[in-house]
């Protein structure tokens, strides 16, 4: 999930004011019960903000969010620990929350009831212990590549390496981009291992493989012709061929999905707790898929649903059936995260 801080002031600063005034109409409008407290989620996804007012309006809760990117949300939430500041996260990857789910801070054994109506491909990523809930995938990483400087795009991983790319494809830092770690880690287990994975992205860098930070700066460097190939984010890559059409985005084998995951902290109250259940069952609802696909229309919204009958946004054109997909193993490839980010720091970025 991509996150400016312009959307973050924006989207803490109107969900705030937006509570005062949710909170008055939401406690005269409810029926004996609980008392409705404010739900606080903390998010790196493009949609988030829009998904709390309209959780907001459809209940009546008070919602406030907290749009950051991942990497300090981590923190943040590790270093609040038993005592919370938040009720729900909500970011793109799953091995993340693989890591909070083994410091126990993850509510665990709840699925939200459309999770009976999801896709071969939704199914594959919820975890055994029910401590978090895919929302949604994109591809780490497609190929986008610039039609002007290519006709005959690569076909298969292993042929970035070879001497017609030499120079001419760039990637973001995965030190400083969450969803380009799992891209790395999927090539890794597609290859057969860490070892097999290390020797590949050092054949990268020996054929001129160009290092950039984000999304922006990548996709920058594609369409100035800096580079001819880029390996992004799928929704990045759609993003920009929707304002560029001289870029094109293709899928090779395998394709890692990257799920957008919402987890629920295991130490808010009671009351806490089954308001956040609440908030993901609206997000899996018609209305909330909704909002996920209208709240950023040329970046995070374009994702593929998991949920049979959902359809993506025409933009995202190829069906997920079609691509050819594989799944990570958070629990295996989250704890090797800061190892492995450390190591294509100092061997490939370098």
């Amino acid at each position: 999930g991509t996150s400016s801080a312009g959307s973050s002031g924006g989207g803490s600063g109107s969900g705030t004011s937006a509570a005062a005034s949710g909170s008055g109409s939401g406690s005269s409008a409810s029926t004996a019960g609980a008392k409705k407290v404010p739900l606080v989620i903390y998010a790196a996804e493009g949609y988030d903000a829009a998904e709390g007012k309209a959780f907001q309006k459809a209940t009546g809760i008070p919602t406030t969010v907290d749009d950051n990117s991942t990497g300090p949300l981590t923190v943040k939430i590790e270093a609040e620990g038993k005592n919370p500041h938040w009720d729900l996260f909500w970011v793109d990857g799953a091995t993340v929350f693989a890591g909070l789910d083994q410091q126990h801070l993850l509510l665990k054994g709840w699925e939200p009831s459309a999770i009976s109506n999801y896709n071969a491909v939704g199914k594959s990523l919820i975890p055994a212990d029910k401590s978090y809930i895919p929302t949604g995938v994109t591809m780490a990483a497609a190929l986008v590549y610039n039609t002007k400087l290519v006709k005959h795009p690569p076909t298969a991983w292993s042929q970035l390496t070879g001497p017609q790319w030499k120079g001419a494809v760039g990637m973001n830092d995965p030190a400083v981009s969450g969803p380009t770690y799992p891209y790395v880690a999927g090539i890794m287990q597609q290859l057969g291992g860490v070892s097999q994975g290390e020797a590949f992205f050092k054949k990268l860098k020996a054929n001129g493989l160009h290092v950039y930070q984000t999304n922006t700066n990548t996709l920058q460097a594609l369409e100035t012709g800096t580079i001819k190939v880029a390996t992004v984010q799928s929704s990045a890559g759609i993003g920009a061929a929707l304002s560029n059409k001289e870029l094109k985005v293709e899928y090779l084998k395998k394709e890692t999905t990257l799920p957008s995951v919402l987890g629920i902290s295991a130490y808010v109250s009671k009351q806490a707790q089954a308001e956040a259940k609440q908030f993901v069952q609206f997000v899996l609802s018609p209305a909330g898929q909704k909002v996920m696909q209208s709240g950023d229309p040329t970046g995070d919204s374009l994702f593929f649903p998991l949920i049979n009958g959902e359809k993506p946004l025409p933009a995202v054109g190829t069906p997920l059936a079609q691509i050819p997909t594989q799944s990570l193993n958070p629990y295996v490839w989250g704890g090797r995260e800061n190892q492995l980010n450390t190591w294509f720091t100092d061997n490939i970025v370098q």
